[in-house]
């Protein structure tokens, strides 16, 4: 095993770790999380709280196993674009700030996910057993990033709106 081998299971199972904690957070409290994502400005409140639980499990899962990892990162990130986009930017850099968390690790994740993506998920993945990692790294890696910034992009523009009060001066 490399050292580059060991980090990036490292980065794939911590992230993992996260995700799944989040997704199953969201899954178990269905009711809150539909709550949560009106009160932050998201329409069909239900439906996006279901997608949001059972992609970062999903996304958690594929990571743990190194399948599909670009993809994968690129739900990472795109959950993370909503996220900074429709919560964390507004609360500022730091995550201590309530009661939005800042954008600091909303852009931790984001930044381990595009390094997914470029350099591939290492020796110990079922994308290096299929033989697919080179395949889905590098510059393609870094596309299958920008088509998840995209559909992050849709899913804002499809469900959020700004509420009235968040983000202002006064």
């Amino acid at each position: 095993m490399t050292a580059i081998d060991l980090v990036l299971l490292m980065f794939r199972l911590w992230v993992a770790i996260v995700f799944i904690a989040h997704g199953v957070n969201h899954g178990r409290t269905q009711e809150g999380t539909a709550r949560w994502f009106a009160s932050k400005g998201f329409s069909s409140p239900q439906l996006n709280a279901r997608i949001s639980a059972g992609n970062e499990v999903l996304i958690g899962l594929a990571l743990i196993a190194g399948l599909l990892t670009s993809v994968a990162a690129a739900g990472l990130v795109a959950t993370m674009v909503v996220a900074f986009w429709s919560i964390h930017r507004f609360a500022g850099f730091f995550n201590f700030h309530r009661p939005d968390e800042g954008w600091e690790y909303v852009a931790t994740l984001s930044v381990i996910g595009i390094a997914l993506a470029v350099l591939g998920p290492g020796r110990y993945s079922v994308d290096e057993a299929l033989g697919i990692a080179g395949n889905l790294d590098g510059r393609v890696g870094l596309a299958i990033i920008g088509a998840g910034i995209l559909l992050a992009a849709g899913q804002l523009a499809i469900f959020w709106r700004k509420p009235s009060g968040v983000g202002s001066s006064s």
